[in-house]
């Protein structure tokens, strides 16, 4: 089926100008508190003269430059792709036209290169859809993480007058200095923050060693040994996360209050590793399987034991499944909230989520239950990060067998 770039151009071109503008607008919003919105005419208007001069104009900076003049000439006008302000000067003017012109130009000339512009084959033509899709991707799945995470690090640098004043402004004065961090302060120093996380961290960690002490054996023995029931429980072990957590609360509650659990790091402890072991039981036994079962029965014939096996030849080839596990159940662990909610009652034992949600109340300033989000979030993002590689190493070796 043969397609037309003439058409096709165009076409892209405004759909992105939508994307480009409505991304420029809310960048610009965030970061001046001032209103940016895109221009319905401006964007039709443009992206359809850009996609079609994409084809004679290859070279992405010429198209950017070019698309950033005509932005500018455009921006006083009813066709301008992004309304500006009023109340803003040239510096707004021209920072949008730059910004919606290299967007739009470096990404045209790349969604449409080696594009004719006459008759295009299937193949020239899903391809230059693909990369309209990926780029459309990109952005999206970005601002979905990275806008929410923004506001919340804004909001937690803000003042109580400020945030009265214009709620939705994201911008922040650079000049208050450190003062810009006094919520994160107070959340130290009054609100017993620092308690809350070594209250979260140490938990997480004894949650880790028990979820490896029962999965790492639970998980050998599916993977290796032979005995009645062996695929009926390997193929159980995600079902408790088929039941939701919500319909197991109440049970928990009530065993828990009568058996005097409830309201003690005792009852936590025991209860997180529950909703972690099937996990990490699922994780390991696909990496066990993976491994050359060579190695163990040379291990059996040189006179060592199952056990003995297991702690010198298996767990030391599995160390990127290991690290991938424990990042795994440490992250769930620390991110908790329900069973923290639910259990616990007094401040002094609270986990770190428990204590943000106390933080959600008419008496608490709005900017410390955002800087508080930030604290429980940071602590996690840096040591996904710098274990990155060990996860992804670690969730993946045990795809392919040998």
């Amino acid at each position: 089926m043969v397609r037309q770039g003439y058409v096709t151009g165009p076409v892209l071109g405004v759909l992105w100008a939508f994307i480009v503008a409505t991304t420029v607008a809310v960048i610009l919003s965030f970061s001046t508190g001032e209103a940016f919105r895109p221009g319905l005419f401006g964007c039709i208007l443009m992206g359809a003269g850009m996609g079609a001069a994409a084809f004679h104009l290859r070279s992405g900076w010429v198209m950017s430059a070019g698309g950033a003049v005509l932005a500018f000439a455009l921006s006083y006008t009813p066709l301008s792709p992004i309304h500006v302000g009023a109340s803003l000067g040239i510096a707004a003017h021209l920072s949008m036209a730059l910004a919606f012109g290299l967007a739009m130009g470096l990404a045209l000339a790349t969604i449409l290169r080696e594009a004719p512009s006459g008759a295009m084959t299937r193949h020239e033509w899903e391809e230059a859809v693909i990369r309209f899709l990926t780029g459309f991707g990109f952005i999206f799945f970005t601002a979905a993480v990275f806008i929410p995470f923004y506001i919340m690090v804004m909001t937690s640098l803000k003042s109580q007058g400020e945030l009265l004043a214009n709620p939705l402004d994201f911008s922040i004065d650079l000049s208050q200095g450190m003062g810009l961090f006094r919520s994160y302060r107070e959340l130290f120093a009054e609100f017993n923050f620092g308690r809350y996380m070594w209250t979260s961290f140490y938990i997480s960690v004894i949650t880790v060693f028990v979820t490896l002490l029962f999965s790492v054996p639970g998980a050998y023995a599916v993977a290796r040994l032979r005995f009645r029931g062996q695929k009926a429980l390997s193929r159980s072990i995600l079902l408790i996360y088929m039941v939701p957590m919500i319909v197991l609360a109440l049970p928990i509650y009530i065993v828990f209050s009568q058996t005097g659990l409830r309201n003690t790091i005792i009852g936590i402890v025991m209860i997180y590793p529950v909703t972690t072991i099937p996990v990490a039981l699922y994780m390991l036994q696909g990496y066990f399987r993976g491994l050359p079962a060579e190695v163990e029965e040379a291990g059996l014939m040189d006179g060592l034991n199952r056990l003995q096996v297991i702690w010198k030849i298996t767990l030391p080839l599995s160390l990127p499944a290991m690290v991938s596990v424990s990042l795994y159940v440490f992250m769930i662990a620390w991110n908790e909230f329900l069973l923290a909610f639910m259990l616990l009652d007094d401040p002094q034992i609270f986990t770190l989520t428990r204590g943000i949600a106390s933080l959600n109340s008419s008496e608490v300033p709005r900017q410390h239950l955002m800087a508080g989000a930030v604290i429980a979030t940071v602590p996690v993002m840096v040591l996904f990060l710098g274990l990155e590689k060990f996860m992804t190493k670690g969730l993946t070796a045990g795809s392919v067998k040998g």
